[in-house]
């Protein structure tokens, strides 16, 4: 579930590389040009960018704010056409039937196959309606940290890319060890470096 729900699971990253001088500006930019452009009515296959977290439909932000404070809000909209493998293969093989038939020979050569088979994928991906995923994430300036609200880890790497390609920044996810390397001084943190996994039995 997403922060505006009424619990949700999150990961937390670090966000590695500097911002410009007006930060705000150039995220603006950024959000804008990246935004999640509609593919209901194309024969694309694949479509992301960033949306309201108050509206998977609104990517220009014409109805909400993603600034809030020192926050950054977003949602990342990924929607993608897929065939069930299932109903490909079986109208595939359909199709194999009725033109075996029509040519009156005992088998198809494998490149009639392959046709056959990329033209029914194709048709039916015209077909398709695409499925959209959408993932919330709050991102704080100050501090240099995002909250991405999805325990998916191939959320995760699509996220990590395309926050990359929007903003030319890194994101490095954050678990207890590099946690503690902010939070303990110098002593501690010479100790810390020296431990080693320990597995419990």
């Amino acid at each position: 579930m997403g922060f505006l729900k009424g619990s949700a699971s999150f990961v937390k990253f670090s966000v590695v590389g500097e911002l410009p001088e007006n930060s705000l500006d150039f995220i603006a930019q950024k959000v804008i040009a990246f935004s999640f452009k509609d593919i209901d009515d194309t024969y694309d296959e694949y479509s992301i960018g960033w949306v309201s977290v108050l509206n998977m439909f609104d990517s220009q932000f014409a109805y909400a704010s993603y600034v809030a404070g020192d926050y950054i809000t977003l949602t990342l909209r990924v929607d993608e056409r897929k065939v069930s493998s299932a109903i490909l293969k079986k109208i595939v093989q359909k199709e194999e039937e009725r033109v075996r038939l029509e040519q009156q020979v005992p088998k198809l050569s494998r490149s009639m196959k392959v046709q056959i088979k990329e033209r029914i994928r194709t048709d039916l991906m015209r077909k398709a309606i695409p499925l959209p995923s959408t993932f919330e994430l709050c991102w704080s300036l100050s501090d240099g940290t995002l909250y991405f609200f999805s325990t998916n880890k191939k959320a995760h790497a699509i996220l990590e890319d395309f926050f990359k390609e929007s903003f030319g920044l890194l994101l490095k996810q954050q678990i207890p060890y590099t946690m503690a390397e902010h939070l303990v001084d110098d002593d501690l943190l010479e100790r810390l470096d020296k431990l080693s996994p320990e597995i419990f039995v």
